[in-house]
């Protein structure tokens, strides 16, 4: 090697070696049905769980719109639904950020780089939290349930949920992937 030659270090560890880093603008050649299924299959896994989410949000704010609770509910089961809403997000949450985020960081910047969706992960629980606090004041019969009052805090949060929810599952579908991980690996990988 001439001394006029610039050296380029190692990768780091866990770092894709540049023979393997994706390249943004490289063409991949097409999945066939069974191989994009493989590596599309975390994706409709954590869109399973997304969808719940969506259901159970989409009920309780169309009620918010309608001003009318949802299949003629009893108000303790519209709370009810509300306040489980809120703890699935917040225990999925936690398993995403302790297990799922750094078992995909090895091999993904997208989640090497965690302060993102950590940030989107705060945001939401901030409304979150006063939603659940709002529920719970309703739930106990400390406050008396108002729709337009719900509506309001869940429009505090919704557009960074629902933009969280369908870019995770984006980030985790065939196409991004595949990119990053053998068939083989994730086969492996397991939510």
């Amino acid at each position: 090697m001439a001394s006029s030659e610039t050296q380029i270090p190692p990768p780091a560890v866990g770092e894709p070696t540049a023979a393997a880093k994706p390249d943004e603008k490289s063409t991949l050649p097409p999945l066939s049905d069974h191989d994009f299924r493989v590596y599309n299959h975390l994706a409709e896994h954590m869109d399973m769980f997304h969808n719940h989410f969506r259901a159970q949000w989409n009920m309780l704010y169309d009620s918010c719109v309608k001003k009318k609770r949802a299949g003629g509910q009893s108000i303790r089961s519209f709370i009810g639904t509300g306040l489980q809403f809120c703890q699935q997000l917040e225990f999925h949450h936690g398993i995403e950020e302790s297990y799922v985020f750094p078992m995909l960081a090895k091999k993904m910047p997208e989640f090497r780089k965690q302060e993102q969706l950590i940030a989107q992960h705060r945001d939401i629980h901030k409304g979150l939290d006063k939603l659940q606090d709002y529920l719970g004041k309703c739930s106990s019969g400390e406050t008396e349930l108002r729709l337009a009052e719900l509506k309001v805090i869940m429009d505090s949060f919704g557009k960074v949920l629902w933009d969280h929810l369908d870019e995770e599952v984006e980030t985790l579908g065939a196409q991004n992937m595949r990119r990053y991980w053998t068939k083989d690996e994730v086969q492996r990988l397991r939510l």
